[in-house]
């Protein structure tokens, strides 16, 4: 039930943010377009003999929703940071909104992964002064922050510190600081970290209706499944490089008529070891609950993969293995890291 409440209240967030400012991009499409919002090109970072940050480049459409991933200290958040213009590069380049963040503040909402409130400050006191600093007009203000805070499922707190609110609370009231002016970008760093399943759906939601709004954004996450469901676009970075820069449908497009999940009739070891020994596929997993995971062979297409299993054993099933950002996670860090320890890298 409760879910169901912030969910009503969740789904007027793209409508109020279009009354919020009115210069705000279409906000009838969410789909993104050939302009670009953030440009990197050859970017390079080092703290003392740390590369942080090795040659990136990269280009995020403006409306897109693009995903930064990659393990603890990849170099997501120093990314991050450079474009914010709170560090700069050591070398290469950094255009955000054919400017500089420093320039472009007003149109840029930051969600930063260190999280900090004014924890004196009352809840609606905090969130106004950060709106003014960003140039909204205080008229009408009060009303607005009361609004959001409603529909942030954080009714009657505008008067509370924010020391009293919980770590969840301040997060949404932190978030709400980064929204409240309707950004054009809105970079948001860990948004999802120490937030329930409840407020971590609420969160999502707000980001889509940012997004319909006509936003750009840009979040880090290492919730692989959330990303997949969020994003047009992900960037995933590890030791410092970019080894991946796709969007969803090229990856999808890549990965998706790569594999098959096979059910046999009979034993699954057995069912693998043919299908190795056939060609087939370059790779064959089974597993306890008597699926197995078929990678096919290079020159072997999916429906042709089909049909050959069946020739081999009878089945009970046969279906593509759709794309998932998990495995595709693993598959290129790991690929990564061997790489750089001079290890093999097997078919």
């Amino acid at each position: 039930m409760k879910a169901a409440f912030i969910g009503s209240r969740v789904a007027t967030l793209a409508q109020m943010s279009v009354a919020q400012k009115n210069s705000a991009p279409n906000a009838s499409s969410p789909s993104f377009s050939t302009r670009t919002a953030v440009r990197i090109e050859g970017v390079n970072k080092r703290f003392g003999s740390v590369q942080a940050v090795r040659d990136i480049s990269l280009q995020i459409p403006e409306r897109s929703l693009c995903g930064f991933l990659g393990p603890n200290g990849a170099g997501k958040s120093t990314t991050i940071r450079m474009i914010m213009s709170i560090i700069s590069p050591d070398s290469g380049t950094v255009e955000v909104l054919g400017s500089s963040a420093l320039r472009m503040k007003d149109r840029i909402g930051y969600l930063p992964e260190e999280r900090g409130l004014y924890r004196k400050m009352k809840v609606g006191e905090f969130v106004g002064y950060m709106a003014k600093l960003k140039g909204v007009h205080p008229t009408g203000l009060t009303r607005r922050i009361e609004d959001w805070l409603e529909r942030l499922a954080l009714p009657g707190v505008a008067k509370r510190r924010c020391e009293e609110l919980s770590k969840g609370q301040q997060q949404k009231i932190q978030l709400l600081s980064a929204i409240i002016h309707a950004p054009d970008l809105l970079i948001l760093d860990e948004p999802f970290s120490g937030l329930d399943p409840i407020n971590g759906r609420l969160v999502t939601d707000l980001i889509r209706s940012e997004q319909a709004r006509g936003a750009t954004i840009i979040f880090s996450t290492h919730q692989m499944h959330t990303a997949e469901a969020l994003c047009d676009k992900v960037v995933l970075i590890n030791k410092g490089d970019k080894v991946l820069d796709a969007t969803l449908a090229e990856l999808r497009a890549k990965h998706d008529d790569r594999g098959l999940v096979c059910e046999p009739r009979g034993n699954a070891n057995e069912f693998a070891e043919k299908v190795l020994r056939s060609g087939i596929a370059s790779a064959a997993r089974a597993h306890e609950n008597g699926t197995v995971d078929l990678d096919l062979a290079i020159g072997n297409d999916a429906s042709s993969a089909m049909r050959a299993v069946l020739e081999i054993a009878p089945m009970r099933s046969v279906a593509l293995r759709r794309m998932n950002l998990d495995d595709v996670f693993v598959e290129l860090v790991g690929a990564s890291n061997h790489a750089a320890t001079g290890a093999r890298i097997d078919a």
